[in-house]
């Protein structure tokens, strides 16, 4: 079974994160295996458990919920174009090549920033935006996402960082 975790720009380029067997966990912290450096993001805010013919995605207590296609959740199994929503990144679920690349764009244009700029609600299918000025969540997931590079805390770990645990 491959899975890949697929993340759209607001620019309509993406990008593919593979995920390996066994425990892959998202959240501000640095080591986690993909980390979204955002204060609306727990530390420890979900993970997905990739076994045999099964992913699920189960979330870790985030006071911001873990959402899979605009529904909070605590424990569901993954299904191929499923929508995975943190704080304000969404991820859509490739699973064994399903969604294909075509369908893909199709799932991604239904989240998409409202007419009202750039605010938005979890849970419908609006969706918060950074501005030009804030960070870019994508670029600072591509920076630090690496499930076999981001298994430890690095030597650049600082106790008094506020994101730090």
């Amino acid at each position: 079974m491959h899975v890949n975790l697929i993340l759209f720009r607001e620019d309509g380029s993406k990008r593919s994160f593979a995920l390996v067997p066994g425990i892959t966990t998202i959240g501000r912290k640095k080591d986690c295996s993909i980390r979204i450096p955002l204060d609306v993001v727990s530390r420890r805010h979900a993970e997905i458990c990739l076994e045999e013919n099964v992913a699920t995605l189960r979330d870790l207590g985030a006071a911001n919920g873990t959402y899979i296609n605009t529904k909070r959740i605590e424990t569901e199994q993954l299904e191929p174009g499923d929508q995975i929503m943190i704080g304000p990144i969404v991820f859509t679920v490739q699973i064994d090549g399903k969604p294909g690349t075509d369908e893909l764009v199709t799932i991604r244009s239904s989240y998409t920033r409202s007419d009202q700029g750039s605010t938005g609600a979890v849970g419908t299918s609006k969706h918060v935006y950074m501005s030009d000025d804030e960070i870019d969540p994508i670029s600072e997931i591509e920076a630090f996402a690496s499930s076999a590079e981001q298994t430890a805390i690095g030597s650049d770990f600082d106790p008094d960082d506020p994101l730090a645990d």
